[in-house]
């Protein structure tokens, strides 16, 4: 006789992207699945335009295991086009716009695609480029694609890492693991096809895929894909489209923050991911909103959300919520021993070995290398943060790993620090940056950028001797317009030097 456990896990099991709107076309196949800025797609007319894309692909020569590259902007065309590139049995790999010529056709000497879908703002020019009108040639000419039938655990799609240290890597996820983050968020968090849920990241982020046309469609609800980031565009979208649910960086829940005249009253939940937010800044857009927003942890190499505080109001100050149930997440020392309930080390992940999702989590297939996938090594995934896990399974991270600042030989995580000088009211926003010194090493300078007062270094300096100790305390202060992020919000610390050269105070403080 099967067991509970063993019937909840096969009841959980996601299946493939290639099926994944199936339900929604047998119980609602006229209700929106899509809405972008050209327009409403149902789930029918998604379907059919998943199917033309296939054949369309088909037609360019694309076979199962090829890789096809997308650089294509938040529309509908490029959900199309990824939900067609799964039922070839294709690899997706999205490529930014934003990102330079350099960058754009590094990523594409990576994944080696058969197809390059490109739009506008695509730099690179390549073999099997396919530009706008040609594409759209193809797909009013497209024959249907043979029938392919994937099986849940081959490759799907390629994420590139953010690559803030070196050439990003090239992740490999199969259909089984993008799809259960959609699984388990729509069955914990209790959504179902009320759910509108708006992303204004580029969905060349595979993770935007999978919180997005993938995890909307398993609950029956609408993905709508905003094509603004500012936050006049994204506040206009969340009202005009009435969206339910939204995540943002911190530096657009910021902005949302101090504009409480706008109309967010559709928002059921604010989720704020790619960087520490602060206290402050959630309890600052709940008094503007009246909505609390939640705190995530995510990872390329899961794929997406890992934690993420409860529906409602509660969450624990400086955490990330609490682990997604498929998860088995704890800290490790240095020799991969694994620490006891809220100790700090490097986070670690695997499979939960209990509960209706006991297994359910596969690691990462492994990295597109040379024309293949290499796979991990065996055992936990290491995230590269050093956080702790509690024993109910809140997650907080204190910094990245290879990040740390080693000043005489003291570590200093530099999101430690953030978080004291971000609780002030005067700091918008804040990164430290290590500073090379001939006797210590390192020396730690602070780049912040002004909510509009006047910063008061010798203040914030006080603030920091107050929360932390002395060797701690940052010894250069810089004010700086904005601070430099990438396309998920993320600061991009590789820049913070050339930005400290440009604007540094030329008064170091001495420790």
């Amino acid at each position: 006789m099967e067991s509970s456990t063993g019937a909840a896990s096969q009841r959980n099991s996601p299946g493939t992207i290639a099926r994944v709107l199936d339900t929604a076309l047998r119980t609602r196949p006229d209700s929106p699945a899509i809405e972008a800025a050209s327009g409403i797609w149902s789930y029918a007319e998604l379907n059919e335009r998943a199917d033309r894309a296939a054949g369309a692909l088909w037609s360019l020569g694309v076979r199962p295991g090829d890789r096809v590259a997308a650089c294509l902007p938040n529309d509908l065309d490029i959900v199309a086009a990824f939900h067609g590139v799964a039922r070839i049995g294709a690899i997706w790999a999205g490529i930014g716009e934003a990102l330079s010529e350099s960058e754009q056709t590094g990523l594409h000497e990576t994944c080696a695609p058969t197809v390059l879908l490109a739009g506008e703002r695509c730099r690179t020019d390549v073999p099997g480029r396919i530009d706008a009108p040609r594409w759209a040639d193809l797909l009013d000419r497209a024959d249907p694609a043979p029938t392919i039938t994937p099986d849940p655990h081959d490759p799907a799609a390629i994420a590139f890492t953010s690559g803030t240290s070196g050439r990003p890597k090239a992740v490999v996820h199969s259909h089984h693991n993008l799809l259960l983050p959609g699984a388990t968020l729509v069955e914990t968090r209790g959504w179902g096809p009320e759910l509108r849920k708006g992303d204004s990241f580029p969905l060349t982020i595979l993770n935007l895929m999978v919180l997005s046309t993938l995890l909307t469609a398993q609950a029956g609800g609408c993905a709508v894909i905003m094509d603004r980031r500012d936050v006049d565009g994204v506040a206009d979208w969340i009202s005009t489209r009435r969206v339910t649910v939204w995540n943002g960086a911190p530096a657009q829940v910021f902005d949302l923050a101090r504009r409480p005249h706008l109309d967010l009253g559709s928002l059921r939940e604010v989720w704020s991911g790619g960087g520490d937010a602060g206290e402050n800044l959630f309890a600052d857009f709940a008094a503007a909103h009246g909505i609390t927003p939640r705190a995530t942890y995510g990872l390329t190499e899961a794929p997406a959300v890992v934690s993420i505080d409860p529906v409602g109001h509660e969450r624990r100050s400086r955490a990330s919520g609490q682990l997604l149930p498929q998860y088995d997440v704890a800290a490790y020392d240095d020799a991969g021993k694994r620490l006891p309930p809220g100790e700090l080390g490097e986070l670690c992940l695997t499979a939960t070995t209990t509960g209706p999702y006991a297994g359910q989590w596969r690691p990462l297939l492994g990295h597109w290398d040379s024309g293949s996938i290499r796979p991990t090594e065996p055992g936990p995934i290491a995230t590269g943060d050093i956080g702790t896990v509690d024993a109910d399974g809140w997650l907080t991270v204190l910094d990245r790993k290879k990040l740390v600042i080693i000043r005489g030989g003291a570590n200093i995580y530099p999101l430690e620090v953030e978080r004291i000088l971000a609780a002030d009211p005067s700091v918008a926003a804040v990164a430290l940056c290590p500073v090379p010194d001939e006797r210590l090493g390192q020396r730690v300078a602070a780049l912040i950028q002004s909510a509009g007062a006047t910063l008061d270094f010798d203040a914030l300096d006080a603030l920091c001797r107050r929360e932390l100790a002395g060797y701690k305390v940052p010894e250069i202060w810089c004010a700086v317009p904005d601070l430099p992020r990438n396309a998920m919000g993320k600061v991009e610390r590789t820049r913070l030097p050339e930005l400290l050269d440009r604007h540094r105070s030329p008064h170091p403080r001495p420790y």
